[in-house]
């Protein structure tokens, strides 16, 4: 912790005791989600007793100090980097792959690389023809960090645009597979309420009655899990900001680990087996995962269609809950 930001300084108390000091951090400060929390924790930016604490799940001791210093923002130059990740198919025109969780998509204000967009730079090279004047890869739609699941880049000027546009008239086929606390009622149906900036928080998202935009959901529950947990299939109608987990938190069904939007312990998870729960509870982001992605190829005009499995976490957080 070297630069000259200065620090958010917070004592654990009694009532935080055994909690994990990303969560505590978190909900402390309510202006960073636990995700960064916990990559600021990763880089040495916080402090307990003034040493470096790096590990986010140890647990809160109480009456001792812990010290967060955000750094500023710088801006992003992607560079190229080699970063693995899954690739489904690839073509002259265009990538579809399967993105881990925890991978950030583009280089911003505290993920300056390591994406993958640094990644696409290394693997593509020179069949990156160039979008833009800039020899980048073409992002047409994007997948939060903690969200796993399958994505399509575009690599052509030409192929940028066509995707481009098939995700503005959803001309997609997108489906998502999530946990969710709680049991769906009606077991299949939909959430549709407009979209926009929480007023109360910048960083979130809401539902909205002024200045947001359309947003529709379909669900189909697939299984529950002790009257407490619902996995459900997602259908987007629209594409807008953290969809899914806003309208799922609005409906009063917040997604298993969310950091955004689910705020305190559902009371629901009381109910549930204390292996359930406790695997619940303790799961480190969103349970949400993009299993198929379809669409007309933008040069040869065939279908397209790519599914993938949750990643390994996501298979054992169902298998504990079971």
């Amino acid at each position: 912790m070297t630069d000259d930001t200065p620090p958010i300084r917070l004592t654990g108390t009694e009532e935080h005791a055994g909690q994990r000091t990303d969560r505590f951090l978190a909900d402390a400060l309510d202006t960073l989600s636990r995700s960064r929390v916990k990559a600021l924790m990763e880089a040495g930016h916080v402090l307990r007793d003034g040493q470096i604490l790096r590990e986010p799940a140890d647990p809160v001791r109480p009456g001792l100090c812990y010290e967060i210093r955000v750094p500023p923002a710088i801006p992003a130059t992607p560079q190229a980097q080699s970063i693995p990740f899954t690739i489904l198919y690839e073509d002259a025109h265009l990538i579809v792959l399967d993105k881990p969780a925890g991978l950030v998509v583009h280089p911003a204000p505290g993920n300056e690389d390591g994406t993958l967009v640094n990644a696409l730079l290394a693997h593509c090279g020179d069949s990156l023809t160039g979008i833009g004047g800039e020899r980048r890869p073409g992002i047409v739609h994007r997948l939060d960090k903690d969200t796993s699941g399958v994505m399509v880049v575009a690599k052509t000027e030409q192929a940028h645009k066509a995707l481009s546009d098939a995700f503005a008239t959803r001309d997609i086929d997108r489906t998502y597979l999530a946990l969710a606390w709680g049991l769906m009622t009606p077991a299949s149906g939909g959430f549709e309420g407009a979209i926009g900036r929480d007023k109360r928080d910048r960083k979130r998202m809401a539902v909205v009655t002024h200045g947001g935009k359309a947003a529709l959901t379909h669900y189909r529950t697939l299984a529950t899990h002790h009257g407490g947990l619902s996995l459900v299939e997602c259908r987007l109608a629209t594409g807008r900001t953290h969809q899914i987990r806003v309208h799922f938190s609005h409906g009063g069904h917040p997604l298993v680990g969310d950091p955004v939007y689910l705020r305190r312990i559902p009371a629901v998870a009381r109910t549930l087996p204390d292996d359930a729960r406790r695997a619940a509870l303790d799961f480190p982001r969103q349970a949400l995962h993009a299993a198929r992605l379809g669409f007309t190829h933008p040069g040869t005009g065939e279908a397209m269609l790519f599914e993938t499995a949750p990643p390994d976490d996501f298979k054992a957080l169902l298998a504990k809950i079971a």
